[in-house]
C-alpha cells in the first residue's frame, strides 16, 4: 500500500494561551488572532481548529480567515463549546428545557454559518454536557431521542459540512450519553445522515477501555473517520500528554490502520502544556516530532509481511518482537 501525503498538523489554540503574561507583556487580552500567530511559530504546525463561539468573540469569521492566511495556517474545521454557557450544564441537546436545546441547535446552525463563511467543512461536536449524574435523573428514551433529532437538524442545515461526533466516556457528566465507539456509531445509524462521522481522541478512546485501532476500524466501517485527535494518558481520564509519552505501541497501530483506511486529514494535538505551565511552542514541536517518527514506523510496518503472518494467528510474541525491531531497533 503506497504512504499517505504527509499530514497536516493542528494543535490546540487555548494551549497557547500558557506563559501569556511573559510572552505578550503588558497585554490584557490575549485573542484568538494572537494565538494563531503564537502557534504559527511552531515548525510544521500549518493547520488550526477554532472553537465557536468562544474563538470569535472579538473576531468576524472573515477576519479570522485573514489572520489564518496571513499566519500560514489552512483551517481544518470548527469545534463547537457549549460549557461556556452555564445555561447548558444540564445538557445541550438532552437539556429537559426545550428552550435550552432549541439555543443549543441554533447555537451550533451559527456555528454551521461561520464555519461555511470561512470556507470551511468541518464541524466538531464534543457533548460533554450531554448525560447524566444520578440514576433516576434522566430519561433515557427523551436524551436519546432529542440528541437524534438535534443532530439531524444540524446536519441538515448544511449538507455540504461535515459533523464529527468526537465521544468521551465522561467528563463533565458522569456518564456522557454517547461513551464510547459503539453508541456513537448507533447515533450516526439511527441519525441516518450521510454528513455525520466520527473524530477519534486518542485518550478519550482509551480512557473508554478501548483500543484506538479497533475504534478506528469500526469507525471507518460503519461510518467515516473525520478527524483524529492525537495525545496520550494513563486512560484513567483526559490527560492530555504528549503523542507516544506512555502509549507509543497503541499509536503505531493507529497509525497503520488510518493508512489502511485511507485517512488522509489533519492529525491535531489535543494535548495540554497548561496544566503543567509547559512551553506550548516547545511542548507542540515535540509533538510534531514524536508523530513523525511514529509514522515512519507505521509505514514500514503496514506491508510488512512477516507482521501480516504473525497476526494472521495471533502470535503475540512474534509481532511483539516485529514492532520493537521497528520502534527501537
Amino acid at each position: 500500500m503506497p504512504p499517505l501525503a504527509p499530514p497536516r498538523y493542528a494543535a490546540r489554540l487555548n494551549a497557547f494561551a500558557v506563559g501569556a503574561e511573559s510572552y505578550w507583556p503588558g497585554k490584557n487580552k490575549v485573542t484568538a488572532a494572537d494565538l494563531v500567530a503564537r502557534a504559527a511559530t511552531v515548525d510544521g504546525l500549518n493547520a488550526a481548529d477554532l472553537n465557536y463561539p468562544d474563538h470569535f468573540a472579538d473576531h468576524t469569521p472573515s477576519e479570522l480567515a485573514a489572520v489564518l492566511a496571513d499566519s500560514g495556517m489552512a483551517l481544518n474545521g470548527l469545534a463547537m463549546r457549549y460549557y461556556t454557557d452555564p445555561g447548558f450544564k444540564l445538557g445541550a441537546f438532552t437539556n429537559p428545557d426545550p428552550a435550552v436545546r432549541r439555543k443549543a441547535i441554533d447555537l451550533t446552525r451559527a456555528g454551521l454559518d461561520a464555519l461555511a463563511a470561512m470556507g470551511g467543512d468541518l464541524m466538531t461536536l464534543w457533548l460533554g454536557q450531554d448525560g447524566f449524574d444520578y440514576a433516576f435523573q434522566g430519561d433515557y428514551a427523551r436524551m436519546w431521542d432529542d440528541t437524534i433529532g438535534a443532530l439531524s437538524e444540524v446536519a441538515d442545515h448544511n449538507v455540504d459540512v461535515t459533523i464529527a461526533l468526537e465521544y468521551k466516556p465522561n467528563e463533565p457528566r458522569a456518564f456522557a450519553l454517547m461513551p464510547d465507539i459503539g453508541t456513537t456509531l448507533l447515533a450516526i445509524r439511527e441519525t441516518g445522515r450521510d454528513n455525520l462521522g466520527v473524530t477519534l481522541d486518542f485518550a478519550h478512546v482509551l480512557y473508554a477501555d478501548e483500543m484506538p485501532a479497533h475504534a478506528a476500524h469500526l469507525a471507518h466501517r460503519h461510518a467515516k473517520i473525520c478527524g483524529v485527535h492525537l495525545n496520550d494518558g494513563y486512560a484513567k481520564r483526559d490527560d492530555g500528554l504528549m503523542v507516544g509519552a506512555v502509549h507509543p505501541v497503541q499509536t503505531v497501530e493507529l497509525l497503520v490502520e488510518l493508512t489502511r483506511c485511507g485517512y488522509d486529514g489533519v492529525i491535531y494535538f489535543d494535548t495540554f502544556p497548561d496544566h503543567a505551565g509547559l512551553d506550548p511552542v516547545a511542548e507542540a514541536a515535540v509533538n510534531i516530532a514524536q508523530t513523525e517518527r511514529l509514522r515512519a514506523v507505521a509505514a514500514r510496518l503496514t506491508d510488512d509481511a512477516d507482521l501480516a503472518a504473525a497476526i494472521a494467528t495471533q502470535d503475540a510474541p512474534r509481532s511483539a518482537r516485529i514492532v520493537a525491531d521497528a520502534l527501537y531497533g
